[in-house]
């Protein structure tokens, strides 16, 4: 599996229609379920095998936000899967930078 994405239901319909499969949550507890099953950090027993965990995992804004400090280990520790945040259906949060924010940033060009 290459791709898989958490989010609302509505979404991850959308991409399932490209082929791309994941699990539709509504709170913190089955996102952080879905989280550590495809970054494999549950029990042995509750885990998908190495090889079947998805290269990129995609999580909208708001599953990122409910799982701020996770995603943020995961992403320090540089372990696979890349995590990619994407707007939810309700569109952007309101002050959370972009990805082309923070690529501007990083390599100070305005536009």
């Amino acid at each position: 599996m290459d791709y898989y994405v958490i989010g609302e239901r509505e979404l991850v319909l959308g991409f399932s229609l490209a082929g791309v499969q994941g699990q539709a949550v509504t709170s913190r507890e089955e996102a952080l379920d879905a989280f550590n099953r495809m970054t494999g950090q549950l029990s042995a027993k509750a885990n998908i095998a190495a090889q079947d965990r998805p290269k990129v995992l995609i999580l909208t804004e708001e599953v990122s936000d409910m799982l701020s400090k996770e995603v943020l280990d995961w992403q320090m520790g540089g372990a696979s899967p890349l995590i990619v945040e994407v707007q939810g259906l309700s569109g952007h949060i309101a002050g959370r930078k972009t990805l082309t924010d923070s690529i501007r940033e990083a390599i100070g060009i305005q536009v």
